[in-house]
């Protein structure tokens, strides 16, 4: 089963800094900022949410399909995608426009500043969900990532409309949304996930509990770092352990690959004690790599971690 998978397709600029942001940075001239860093070290990276969770995804053995909107300068995107045998035939080039990008530096304490430049990704309310239902092999499940304001809504209305169960994936957006349009994004999903901030970002807002979201969907899904996740389903909570990483090198981009282990879950029909193992060990091995995509793993070696972790194989 395919999985239509709606979000932002970004470049990721990371620049590193051989200083520290304090010693240039006067708190008492910060009314007439100006200031210039030298970075030596710099590396561009494939992101964006809808790209991250599909790498994850294709990984696993999954069928993702990326819809959103890119820049004139996404060739080398798309050709990466298409050698991953990832469909691009949903991703709109808007011409006059610049793909996504999120230009980052980082200085020796970790401080980081960042520029976000939306581009294309503010139009993704021109891609139409229905645009990729209409055959044999059309995606059955889908999923809302961050994008655009318009695009997000526009998406789970159509999800909803055309009868195909989706997950609403809060993250970054969560500045985006107020409390009723979060209400309307629980009211049509089939499943929710959010960190744990997030979780209480988005209960604060509607003025629900953990109970009336769960009561809503199929799951509610909260993540909490290091101490695993949480799944509200079938009228219990299952607690999902986290996995002990290789190592600890670079979160960007963890909770989409949780996200990618969650498709993949739900895909199969695999039980909900699972499809979290699952997710999470997808998680710790991405935490271990620098950058959103560079996690690769053939699908024997995930199934040999999960056993490792959890004494059983998921497949």
């Amino acid at each position: 089963m395919a999985s239509l998978i709606c979000g932002s397709v970004a470049y990721d600029t990371i620049m590193t800094f051989d200083g520290r942001f304090r010693e240039h940075i006067l708190p008492d001239q910060i009314h007439m900022l100006n200031v210039s860093f030298l970075v030596p070290g710099m590396r561009r990276e494939f992101g964006g949410c809808a790209g991250n969770i599909a790498y994850t995804l294709k990984m696993l053995g999954g069928d993702p399909v990326v819809m959103a909107t890119v820049g004139t300068d996404a060739e080398p995107y798309l050709d990466y995608l298409r050698k991953l045998e990832i469909p691009t035939q949903h991703i709109r080039v808007l011409p006059e426009t610049f793909t996504a990008q999120a230009m980052i530096t980082t200085d020796l304490d970790n401080n980081q500043i960042t520029a976000f430049h939306p581009g294309a990704m503010s139009q993704s309310q021109l891609n139409n969900v229905k645009d990729a239902l209409g055959s044999a092999s059309a995606p059955r499940l889908g999923i809302v990532a961050p994008d655009s304001r318009e695009g997000m809504l526009h998406h789970a209305r159509q999800f909803a409309d055309a009868g195909v169960p989706f997950i609403f994936d809060l993250g970054q957006a969560m500045p985006l949304f107020n409390g009723d349009d979060l209400r309307e994004f629980v009211e049509l999903a089939s499943y929710v996930t959010v960190n744990d901030y997030e979780a209480q970002v988005l209960l604060s807002r509607t003025a629900w509990t953990s109970a009336d979201v769960a009561a809503k969907v199929r799951a509610f899904i909260v993540t909490h770092g290091e101490r695993g996740a949480s799944i509200f389903a079938d009228g219990r909570q299952y607690a999902i352990p986290a996995v002990q990483a290789e190592r600890i090198v670079d979160p960007t981009g963890c909770g989409d690959a949780f996200r990618g282990g969650l498709l993949y879950g739900i895909e199969n029909g695999l039980d909900w004690e699972t499809t979290g193992r699952l997710a999470s060990l997808m998680g710790s091995v991405k935490i271990a790599q620098q950058g959103p995509q560079n996690h690769w793993l053939s699908r024997e070696e995930i199934g040999n971690r999960f056993q490792s972790a959890f004494g059983y194989r998921y497949a």
